[in-house]
């Protein structure tokens, strides 16, 4: 079996696995994630946040209280013509955020766009994520040539059975420096 084969069989697995987790267990599991966020950003003073999708952790309360607290905030938005992603500021959930490309919301048109070097923290979702920091993401490479252009500190963030001892990694698969999870804080292994 090649390795995208691999990965796909990984995808269908994960995916059957997250459609068992109740909406209560999501919930709790998702507080119990923001705290411990809230935990290991504090000196974070420009921070890419992402959109959470239904399956994924809900890292929004963070971004509400970082905003609160001043804080720069972003979120990717995808750049049709150049064909990919890039970030935006945002100031206020209420007037800044749309719906995107590819169903996660996303900043403004009217948002300004901030250099993918400039930031100290990017939280990064995905499928899957293994304990040397390879990320398997849902199969278009967008967030793959995002995180190689961004600078700080790749935080994945995932429910504890989204990370695994090892996943099949390419080499042009962006790597984090950490997986958190409701449960832990891991920093990958090199």
């Amino acid at each position: 079996m090649n390795t995208q084969d691999s990965k796909s069989d990984l995808r269908q697995k994960i995916r059957a696995a997250l459609e068992k987790i109740s909406p209560a267990v999501r919930a709790v599991e998702s507080i119990d994630l923001c705290e411990r966020l809230k935990a290991q950003m504090p000196s974070a003073h420009t921070i890419l946040f992402f959109a959470p999708l239904p399956d994924e952790l809900d890292v929004w309360p963070v971004l509400e209280l970082s905003l609160a607290l001043g804080t720069t905030c972003a979120l990717p938005f995808f750049d049709a013509e150049k064909k990919t992603y890039g970030a935006k500021g945002i100031k206020k959930l209420a007037t800044d955020i749309v719906p995107g490309k590819f169903g996660a919301r996303e900043p403004a048109p009217s948002c300004a766009e901030i250099p993918l070097d400039k930031f100290d923290l990017v939280l990064v979702p995905g499928v899957a994520f293994d304990l040397h920091g390879n990320r398997l993401g849902r199969g278009r490479g967008f967030y793959d040539r995002l995180l190689q252009s961004a600078s700080g500190v790749k935080c994945g963030v995932c429910y504890d059975i989204q990370l695994l001892e090892n996943i099949p990694a390419e080499p042009h698969d962006a790597k984090v420096d950490f997986i958190l999870t409701p449960d832990k804080c891991v920093k990958a292994r090199r």
